[in-house]
């Protein structure tokens, strides 16, 4: 996939073109985007995603402050790769683009620099100044420039429209299991193992303190987490509190992403860590003492083992 920072020299061969943030790079889009794929084929051409960073929220401050993504640049790049994507065009959206009308943007954006040949758009697509733009305006624009448009239905889970918000939501609701159906694959952290106190490996439960560094990265809800890690080309099977440690730690304040990882005792400080989470084990929990907490713990393990040893999707 040929990653596009700017306009002025693309080019691509018959462009079969999608546009949209597509955050998660969930099933809702794997309609649109095997579609595409499926559509240059036929047509000998290339297909091209065309997605805005940073998020329109963020630039139109929309609610910015309590905007979390599924995705950041990088991790979405890595999804769309592996769509078998021929283009991916990053256009940065700014106060200019956000203010262009819908028929600007597809003068001057989707045909003058891209030279669209085929659009595929979701059901409820909308784009320009105000989402003004709707399918009846591609439909009008398409017969002027010379481009066919077509429309999609909604992917949907047992009757609910996937879509980027609905995964949030289960997400922050801890409903990991469900939040990955709607995925397709297991929600995933990126991020590198910071210094602790050492406090897990006195108990006998060794953790690798994670800081993701993203701001607008969503982090689920606080609990013990069943994971799979990916650490040095490896994988290990593991489980992962966020929370604030209220037994060990009762005047915290920071929110902590530890991981312990099974079988597993190397020092792995300033290592880059990828935590998939499989499935969820319980909400965060004071305990009377350590002892109490140990033996929560162990309990945990068990938990997590039976649920990592059942089939999952990812």
């Amino acid at each position: 996939m040929k990653v596009n920072n700017e306009l002025n020299a693309f080019y691509a061969e018959t462009p079969v073109v999608t546009i949209g943030v597509f955050d998660g790079v969930h099933r809702g889009h794997d309609c649109i985007l095997s579609r595409l794929v499926e559509k240059a084929r036929i047509v000998n051409g290339e297909s091209v995603v065309v997605t805005l960073w940073p998020h329109p929220r963020l630039v139109l401050k929309k609610d910015a402050d309590q905007l979390r993504l599924l995705n950041t640049l990088e991790e979405k790049k890595m999804l769309l790769e592996k769509r078998q994507i021929d283009h991916l065009v990053v256009l940065p959206f700014d106060e200019h683009i956000s203010s262009m009308s819908a028929c600007d943007f597809i003068e001057k954006i989707l045909v003058g620099q891209i030279g669209v040949a085929h659009l595929l758009i979701g059901h409820d697509h909308h784009f320009g100044k105000g989402r003004e733009g709707g399918f009846q305006d591609l439909k009008s624009c398409s017969r002027q420039y010379h481009f066919e448009v077509e429309r999609l239905g909604a992917e949907k889970e047992s009757g609910t429209k996937i879509s980027s918000t609905i995964i949030r939501n289960a997400l922050l609701d801890g409903h990991i299991q469900e939040a990955n159906e709607y995925l397709g694959y297991h929600y995933f952290l990126k991020g590198h193992v910071t210094g602790g106190h050492r406090i897990g490996q006195k108990i006998g439960f060794p953790t690798a303190n994670m800081e993701v560094t993203d701001a607008y990265k969503l982090i689920p809800r606080d609990g013990v987490y069943a994971i799979r890690t990916e650490l040095n080309g490896k994988r290990y099977n593991g489980m992962l509190n966020i929370g604030y440690r209220p037994t060990i730690d009762s005047h915290g304040h920071k929110k902590s992403i530890e991981a312990h990882l099974f079988d597993f005792d190397q020092n792995i400080y300033d290592h880059h860590l990828m935590i998939h989470f499989i499935g969820r084990i319980r909400d965060e929990k004071k305990f009377a003492n350590v002892d109490e907490l140990v033996g929560q713990l162990r309990k945990d393990k068990s938990q997590a083992q039976k649920i990592l040893a059942q089939p999952s999707r990812g």
